[in-house]
């Protein structure tokens, strides 16, 4: 089955997991100098907006996005061919990366305000800050949320079997409820350590490239 795989979401799927194991391996040095840390942040290096795609916290995070990417992937790759389908993965990945490093931005001035408010808050403030700073971000779900979003718009009425719950959506309803969910976590701050808004970062960069697409009828060529 492996060999059926197409060759790109092949090689990315090669390309993690030599990752992850390297990072299993090595450790920390990994994670410092791969994971996307935020502009402000005196880790962050303009490489890093695309290593940390490759990047990966644990077994299970790698495990559900390498699985995506090889369902929903595949059939893209098929219907797009290797080079389209690339590009798409790689913008989507990227524009993740960039609206979640634009909420980091709003958060931080947001908390460098109120560091002149007195001094309990100050500490408190400046604790927040530091520990944003010095927190990095890793792994492809910005773009496996961008490949979900293609699949729903070139499939909408395509409907995907849910094992929980045990339920049957058509593609379109299924990502519209996953992108409600996402931005519905991040406004509220629930799971501060997922980062919600890169999940739709990759949808809404994924959207608009394939509106431009269809607008320029460059959708399968």
């Amino acid at each position: 089955m492996f060999n059926r795989i197409p060759p790109v979401v092949k090689n990315l799927i090669i390309i993690n997991v030599i990752m992850f194991v390297a990072t299993f391996i090595i450790g920390d040095f990994m994670y410092e100098k791969l994971s996307l840390f935020c502009f402000q942040s005196p880790f962050f290096k303009p490489y890093q907006l695309l290593t940390h795609m490759f990047m990966h916290g644990g077994f299970f995070h790698i495990f559900f996005n390498m699985y995506t990417l090889f369902i929903f992937g595949s059939v893209l790759e098929n219907v797009w061919g290797g080079k389209k389908f690339l590009f798409y993965y790689l913008v989507t990945g990227l524009g993740a990366a960039l609206l979640h490093n634009l909420t980091i931005y709003i958060e931080l001035n947001s908390l460098a305000n109120s560091v002149d408010a007195g001094n309990f808050i100050n500490l408190m403030a400046q604790a927040q800050i530091n520990q944003i700073l010095g927190t990095p971000t890793v792994g492809a779900s910005g773009a496996i949320y961008g490949l979900l979003l293609a699949y729903a718009m070139l499939f909408p009425n395509n409907v995907m079997q849910l094992i929980f719950p045990p339920i049957a959506l058509k593609a379109k309803w299924f990502v519209l409820i996953f992108g409600v969910i996402e931005l519905l976590s991040g406004l509220s701050g629930a799971g501060s350590n997922i980062a919600h808004f890169a999940h739709l970062g990759g949808m809404i960069f994924g959207y608009f490239l394939i509106i431009y697409w269809k607008k320029n009828n460059r959708m399968y060529y």
